[in-house]
């Protein structure tokens, strides 16, 4: 059905007061370290789901651009940091490389991530936090990019920011939380990504796709997808997308979401199937705030507790790019409850 918008307010709570923090100097590890124990989730009501997917589904697996799907790293060096300058370095790099990160790194401000690089979290107890990680600049493009098992707190501005025409990029099982602006964004061009297995919460704006109603450059790219993350009490932006067609939104679990759950505008071509909506009274909006509105084809969704969706217009079928399997609804919120964020990839 389609419903008529309700007013909605420009502006947006819950940013932070912009803090700096100090960058932390000390060395770099050449070895892996061994997994840790996985530590206690309060998130998870069952044994913990361990993955051992070396490979993404969604836009991320798409071969594109010239690029194979998202291999990151592969068969380059690996090593483990503990510094933030040694994360620095490692994921400036021009080599492709795995990049190990090792218990608690504080940063300050953004790290750049460039060409061909996996970041991925050792054990249950990698954290980046006081600022997040950007994937390419201007000039040096962060295509090919994975980042797994990490929790990020505190950013300063994005947790992770997917920028600068970034493509083929894999960010699945990490834990982003109380940041600054997004948790991660999606922008300026970047396309083929995938948002797999996350945990987003206690923050106002979880993921943002398409940088501005002004930047409409953006236009035929943006290609997301997003399945089995667990939107936990953020207030909105999951996703709120811009031009892009489309953008996949499958099996995530929505619970307690106060502003909205999901917003297409400016065009953009929304697919929101099988997800599950508990407690949300805006699940699903047409235009947002000053975007003109979007386009969104909504099925098999469960609305618990939960307003009614708004739908416009028609949409690319995701599967004209990739295959995918839909879980019921119904078993959402238990399987991602049980999956999302650290501690549950194999190492």
């Amino acid at each position: 059905m389609t419903l008529t918008p309700l007013p909605r307010p420009a502006t947006t709570a819950g940013r932070r007061p912009h803090r700096r923090t100090a960058l932390v100097l000390a060395g770099v590890l050449a070895v892996p370290l061994g997994g840790g124990a996985a530590a206690a989730d309060p998130v998870a009501t069952t044994a913990p789901v361990v993955s051992c997917t070396d490979a993404p589904t969604g836009f991320a697996s798409v071969d594109a651009l010239g690029q194979p799907g998202t291999t990151g790293g592969a068969g380059g060096q690996t090593v483990t940091v503990t510094t933030a300058t040694a994360l620095a370095s490692a994921a400036g790099s021009k080599d492709p490389m795995i990049i190990r990160v090792a218990g608690r790194i504080q940063v300050s401000d953004m790290i750049t991530v460039v060409a061909n690089k996996s970041i991925i979290g050792v054990g249950s107890t990698a954290e980046i936090t006081g600022g997040g990680l950007q994937l390419g600049s201007t000039t040096r493009p962060g295509n090919n990019v994975i980042i797994r098992n990490i929790r990020f707190t505190d950013a300063e501005d994005d947790s992770i920011s997917v920028t600068n025409k970034a493509h083929h990029v894999w960010i699945d099982h990490n834990d982003l939380s109380d940041g600054y602006d997004g948790l991660l964004d999606i922008k300026r061009e970047s396309d083929f990504v995938t948002v797999s297995w996350n945990r987003f919460h206690q923050h106002s704006k979880a993921s943002l796709v398409g940088h501005s109603d002004n930047y409409p450059a953006d236009i035929g790219k943006l290609r997301v997808t997003y399945h089995h993350n667990f939107f936990d009490g953020t207030d909105q932006r999951h996703p709120r997308v811009r031009f892009a067609d489309p953008v996949h939104v499958y099996n995530n679990y929505y619970r307690n979401n106060a502003l909205y759950g999901i917003a297409s505008t400016e065009n953009a071509g929304l697919m929101v199937e099988g997800n599950y909506f508990e407690n949300v009274a805006h699940p699903i909006h047409v235009g947002y705030a000053d975007s003109a509105p979007g386009r969104v084809v909504e099925r098999d969704n469960l609305y618990v507790g939960s307003g009614a969706p708004e739908t416009a217009g028609t949409v690319v079928e995701p599967r004209t790019y990739y295959p995918y399997t839909v879980d019921p609804p119904a078993t959402v919120p238990a399987t991602v409850s049980a999956g999302v964020g650290v501690g549950r990839v194999c190492q």
